[in-house]
């Protein structure tokens, strides 16, 4: 008879990613990870794989949440620059915050850590910024169909320049004790949209 489980999987999860985002992958030992966890290594290994398998699955759950938020603020009804502007002041001020400095974006943390020597974790990182990239140029197509957004502007360009200060905010932020540093580049940035 299959033994049951003793702990909740998703809790388990969620715990391993709240890990990882804060002390990253290199600096997250297995035994960090049973100790975060409250769970045995060997119930680690049964459940999620190695720690590699385990860290993945936690930066997909992280994507998971947070793209239905963008998908949200990019595809409400109305005019679409508004909420283009939105998204990319949202991003300026959680880089900027206290917890954003401590944290930072755990996508982006993944890239720098990662991307240029894991293609699992390269590949995950690529996946969202394609959804990103996707959702901007789509709000941006709208906004100038509606006339918010000149004609002669490239929404596509516009919407790889916004992903890649999206993602640079991120760095800046959690290595920048100088919120004024992000705050200006985020409306700089912005003014390229008029």
């Amino acid at each position: 008879m299959a033994r049951t489980k003793e702990f909740d999987p998703d809790a388990a999860l969620q715990s391993a990613l709240e890990l990882f985002w804060r002390r990253g992958y290199e600096a997250t030992s297995m035994a960090d990870l049973v100790e975060a966890l409250g769970i045995g290594r060997a119930s680690i290994y049964a459940t999620f794989g190695n720690k590699h398998e385990l860290y993945l699955k936690a930066l997909a759950r992280y994507a998971e949440f947070q793209n239905p938020r963008l998908l949200a603020e990019l595809s409400q009804p109305g005019p679409a620059l508004p909420a283009v502007r939105a998204v990319v002041r949202r991003f300026g001020g959680e880089a900027a915050s206290d917890e954003g400095r401590l944290n930072g974006c755990f996508i982006t943390n993944t890239a720098a850590e990662l991307g240029p020597h894991d293609e699992s974790a390269a590949r995950c990182v690529e996946r969202n910024w394609e959804h990103m990239e996707t959702l901007l140029h789509s709000a941006l197509v709208r906004a100038q169909a509606q006339g918010e957004l000149p004609e002669g502007r490239d929404p596509l360009a516009l919407a790889r320049m916004l992903l890649t200060l999206m993602q640079g905010l991120r760095v800046v932020g959690k290595a920048s004790k100088d919120p004024a540093r992000v705050r200006d580049a985020t409306e700089q940035a912005l003014s390229l949209l008029d």
